[in-house]
Formats: C-alpha cells, sequence, structure tokens
C-alpha cells in the first residue's frame, strides 16, 4: 500500500495515464481495443470530467484504472497507469485490493446493481473500513454512521442497518458515494453518479460532492455524457469517441472554442435557455458510434461528421497539440471555426 513517505515531488499528477490500450477477447480469433491509446492526468484536489456518447470508452478506462476488468476476457494491453508516481498496471489482485477503496474510491453507474442486496448498508461500509482501516467491528460501525452524516442521509443511526432495497434512488446514491469516501482516497472515479437521479436529486448530490472534495482534498474523475453537468463541476474536460480521446482542454476553452467536429457537435445538443427560439428541435449529431469491430478507415468520426473531406478518410489523425495546450483529433482544426459556427 502507497503512504504518504512514498509520495512524489510536489506537482506531480496523483495519477498519469499514459498510450492506455484494453482490449477484449471476444473469442480466440477476434479481440477489439476497447480503450485506445488514452493518456491524461489528474492533479489533486481537481475534477476531471471524461465526456462521450456511450459506447466511447469512458466507463472501461476507470474500470482499468481500478483494475476492475472482467477475468479473462478484458486486459491491459498496453501503455501505463501510474499512481503517486508507481506503475499500477502490472500489480498482482491483492495489491490492487489494497488501492481500491483507500487511494482510489469509486461510485458505480447503477447504486441499486453495484449494491450488496443481502448485507445491510453499515455492513458494506464496516466491511471496507476493517479491511484498509484495520478498526474494529464496532469503531467500524461508527464510521459508517459517520460517513452516512456526512453524505447527508436523515437518521443514519438508523438507516445504518436499512438494506438497499430499503432506500430510494437518491439515498442510495448517497450510500455509494459514503462508502467510496469512507477510507478518504485521494482520488475518487464518479461513473455515471447522477444519471438516473431526478434533476433535484441530481443537483444535490453534485453540490454533496464539491463539498467534500473540498473537506477531502481529493481529486475526482468525473464520468458522464451531460455536458450541462460537466459545466457545473469540472476543471478539464478530456471528450473521447469510439476508444479514443478526440480532445483535451480546460473547462473554459472546450465550451468557449471547440475545435472538434464531435465536441461541437455535443455542445449544440445541449438545451440552452432562452435560445434557439426559433427551433423546433434540438440539433443531433447523426448516426450511432461506430462498432468497435467495424471501425471506419480514418478519422473515426467522418461517417458523421458535417466537415468531413477526403483527407478526413486517408488516415487516421494524431491528436495535435495547439499552441494554448488544446489537444485536437482533427485533420482540419486549424481550418474550422466551430465557435463562430456555434453562436451563429
Amino acid at each position: 500500500m502507497l503512504h504518504d513517505d512514498t509520495a512524489p515531488p510536489a506537482g506531480t499528477p496523483l495519477l498519469q495515464v499514459r498510450d492506455l490500450q484494453t482490449t477484449f477477447d471476444l473469442s480466440k480469433s477476434l479481440s477489439v481495443c476497447a480503450v485506445d491509446g488514452v493518456s491524461f492526468d489528474v492533479h489533486a484536489g481537481e475534477t476531471l470530467a471524461i465526456v462521450g456518447e456511450s459506447g466511447s470508452g469512458k466507463s472501461v478506462t476507470s474500470l482499468s484504472i481500478m483494475g476492475l476488468l472482467p477475468k479473462d476476457v478484458g486486459r491491459i494491453s498496453g501503455g501505463s497507469i501510474k499512481l503517486h508516481g508507481r506503475e499500477i498496471t502490472d500489480l498482482s489482485d491483492a495489491e490492487m485490493r489494497d488501492i481500491r477503496g483507500k487511494e482510489i474510491g469509486m461510485i458505480f453507474q447503477e447504486p441499486m446493481t453495484s449494491l450488496n442486496p443481502v448485507h445491510t448498508i453499515g455492513q458494506q461500509i464496516s466491511e471496507m473500513v476493517i479491511r484498509h482501516e484495520k478498526l474494529s467491528a464496532a469503531k467500524a460501525r461508527a464510521r459508517a454512521i459517520e460517513m452516512l452524516d456526512l453524505v447527508g442521509i436523515p437518521e443514519p443511526t438508523r438507516r445504518v442497518d436499512n438494506y438497499p432495497h430499503e432506500m430510494s434512488g437518491g439515498m442510495r446514491q448517497r450510500a455509494m458515494i459514503a462508502m467510496a469516501l469512507a477510507c478518504e482516497p485521494r482520488i475518487l472515479i464518479a461513473d455515471e453518479p447522477t444519471t438516473a437521479l431526478d434533476v433535484t436529486i441530481q443537483a444535490q448530490m453534485l453540490e454533496l460532492m464539491e463539498d467534500l472534495q473540498k473537506k477531502l482534498g481529493m481529486a475526482i474523475i468525473f464520468i458522464t455524457h451531460d455536458l450541462g453537468v460537466v459545466a457545473e463541476v469540472a476543471d478539464r474536460v478530456v471528450v473521447m469517441y469510439a476508444a479514443q480521446v478526440v480532445e483535451t482542454a480546460s473547462v473554459e476553452d472546450i465550451f468557449a472554442n471547440p475545435r472538434m467536429p464531435y465536441t461541437a457537435g455535443l455542445m449544440n445538443s445541449i438545451p440552452r435557455l432562452g435560445s434557439s427560439i426559433n427551433k423546433t428541435r434540438l440539433e443531433a449529431i447523426p448516426g450511432t458510434v461506430p462498432a468497435l469491430t467495424n471501425l471506419p478507415q480514418g478519422c473515426r468520426f467522418h461517417p458523421r461528421c458535417a466537415f468531413a473531406t477526403e483527407r478526413c478518410t486517408a488516415a487516421e489523425p494524431p491528436l495535435e497539440v495547439a499552441a494554448d495546450g488544446h489537444l485536437i483529433r482533427c485533420v482540419r482544426w486549424q481550418e474550422l471555426n466551430l465557435s463562430e459556427r456555434q453562436a451563429s
């Protein structure tokens, strides 16, 4: 397990992902690359949002970091993941169990299927605390009650003995957050944590996570398809499409000046109060994300792109660095002024 005395020098990212490749072996003769060359850094105290449509590779990236890929099917086939400067892709299952919960916590997409239905919420939080903190059962229960209170669950001394089905969706999501934060991890991965919640509860969850981040000083990787949420919580944004990173920038730059047509398409699909009054429908990106078993030649987005030319089909574009540090995967990004097109 990592400790403070092994921490890297100040300024080093908490998490460094470089050229990550994750492969799924669908059969003896067929494999697909579900994460293809993904790179990003996560610094202490910041929120990094990973966005994209379903099937873009967001959740697989998070499961790769956590070492939770399905056995005998999924594997990290290339690249590097460093936590506090230490390579973790080659760690054993036992070593990864020491990291999960203690160093990196995770909120999964659907709490009803992620929580164990035959154990109480308190038992599930206590199990993690006992493993990592070596507390007694009584102290672990007290910690569970403390965490439920911290995430705003009323009557935590009673709710600690509830089973998941005895709680509402919002309560279960809060319980998942309590479990993820019970050992005060330095990094929290939140995989679509507000998708199944109504807008009121969603706002409460986002405010709660922001408050807890400030209190605990942790970094957050926020995985979502909801750009409205991204605008509210993120410091930097990684946009993924068809297993690749297609754009990376600060949240201000992404919203003010998207350089990749896919990113601009996602922006145009957001409803905006008071704008586009005469439009009867929101703009949508035509088509669907391509199957990983049948990727198009050249740019993976070109079959859906309104700006595609023959250049876009010739070869797969590299991830280029603009002068302002903006990363873009598009051969035409210097020709296109997508921010002006959005304004019009």
